[in-house]
């Protein structure tokens, strides 16, 4: 065990390489999956594990895992490119009016959310233009990724520049001066879940074949130099660019809305647009290898980051301080504390009232399983990863819209 006072603060042994653990507060089935992804023969250094921890699917959500000539497609996840924007305008909470209901019906109207899509085939095609002869090559080489996804020719168009369910939003905040942000948080909708469900299977399948034993079956990987690798590489990074396109077009959607309903704004601070599941090929410890963060952001020396609480707690605009022990990442948001069924027996709509007082929103059940208090304390999250970045902007939300 690694003194509190030190960044690391747990180290789990017994694999065939370390975790690194940057939290206390880590749940058993975390730590179990943690242990299961350290025992792979293609893992390289060390595994790192965020502040804001929890078990996953396969792989830990707040992981950050390097491989060597090999990706695990269940790290990455199904909502492949999910991620965050953020900008600043030149308001402040003065200029707002004192009701902001009509502003988040002019967001919901503007951005689909949950299951819809935009009604238009082509609402925001020039958005899907340079991505659409991409995917045509993707889905020639594999049809049933396009049978997954029902209406796949018109579907992923329709549902560029909307936000989806679960924990997907879109925020308005105030920060530590009172200027205005925009904030958002989405992936690459359907079609990225049907490529990752798709390439999950695929490597469960593969692994079948060969003699290694895997700890859990959604641990399998494609090795470098196969066909389902470099497939695997080419899908995966179509649905980041997706999910990227997907984020600005809701961003020029929101601000659209916003414009017909508050006074007069340019957009004065520098946009952030950050993946946090996601893979990518980087150098670390003098070695170029994969790195898969699910659940974690890039936190490169000065480079920005968005790092959003609860629905009903602050959020934080961070530069990284480029630590090599977490592989430069850090968090990417407060972390679930517990499973969304377990939300929903626990707290009551009186609850979600009481803790999302002052912030324009849904209220009722529909959104009970993303209460504030299913999530970590945001606040502790960021006193655990002092060494990984330093807050730049401080934000709390006046508005949030959810799927």
């Amino acid at each position: 065990m690694v003194p509190p006072s030190m960044p690391v603060r747990q180290i789990i042994e017994g694999g065939r390489v370390p975790v690194k653990v940057f939290t206390d507060d880590l749940e058993a089935h975390a730590r179990q999956q943690l242990a299961n992804v350290a025992q792979l023969p293609i893992v390289f250094q060390h595994v790192a594990a965020m502040p804001d921890v929890h078990a996953g699917i396969g792989a830990t959500v707040g992981s950050v895992i390097p491989t060597r000539g090999a990706i695990i497609p269940a790290a990455v996840g199904v909502d492949i490119g999910c991620g965050m924007n953020a900008v600043r305008l030149s308001l402040t909470a003065e200029k707002l009016p004192d009701s902001l209901a009509r502003v988040r019906s002019a967001i919901e109207h503007a951005v689909p959310v949950g299951f819809d899509e935009h009604h238009e085939g082509g609402a925001r095609r020039e958005a899907c233009t340079p991505l659409a002869q991409r995917l045509a090559e993707i889905v020639r080489k594999y049809p049933r990724i396009a049978k997954m996804q029902r209406d796949h020719e018109k579907k992923w168009v329709r549902q560029m520049g909307s936000l989806g369910g679960g924990n997907h939003f879109i925020e308005l905040c105030l920060d530590e001066s009172e200027r205005l942000w925009v904030m958002l948080h989405s992936g690459s909708r359907g079609i990225g879940n049907c490529i990752g469900q798709y390439f999950i299977a695929a490597a469960r399948e593969a692994m079948m074949k060969t003699d290694i034993h895997l700890p859990d079956r959604d641990l399998g990987w494609f090795s470098e130099g196969s066909k389902l690798f470099d497939d695997y590489v080419e899908a995966v990074g179509w649905a980041q660019d997706y999910a990227f396109a997907n984020r600005s077009e809701m961003l020029e959607l929101i601000l659209e809305a916003l414009r017909r309903y508050l006074p007069a704004f340019e957009v004065t601070g520098e946009a952030i647009n950050c993946h946090h599941n996601y893979v990518q090929r980087e150098k670390h410890f003098g070695e170029l290898v994969y790195v898969t963060r699910k659940g974690a952001i890039s936190a490169r020396e000065g480079e920005l980051g968005i790092i959003p609480g609860s629905m009903g707690a602050r959020s934080y605009i961070v530069r990284g301080k480029g630590n090599p022990e977490s592989f430069f990442s850090c968090a990417h948001g407060a972390g679930r504390r517990m499973s969304r069924n377990e939300a929903k027996r626990r707290f009551s709509r009186a609850d979600l009232i009481a803790q999302t007082q002052g912030v324009e929103c849904r209220k009722d059940k529909g959104v009970l399983d993303e209460i504030p208090g299913a999530y970590k304390d945001i606040d502790q999250v960021m006193a655990d990863q002092t060494d990984l970045v330093d807050v730049v902007h401080t934000l709390k939300q006046i508005v949030c819209v959810k799927g």
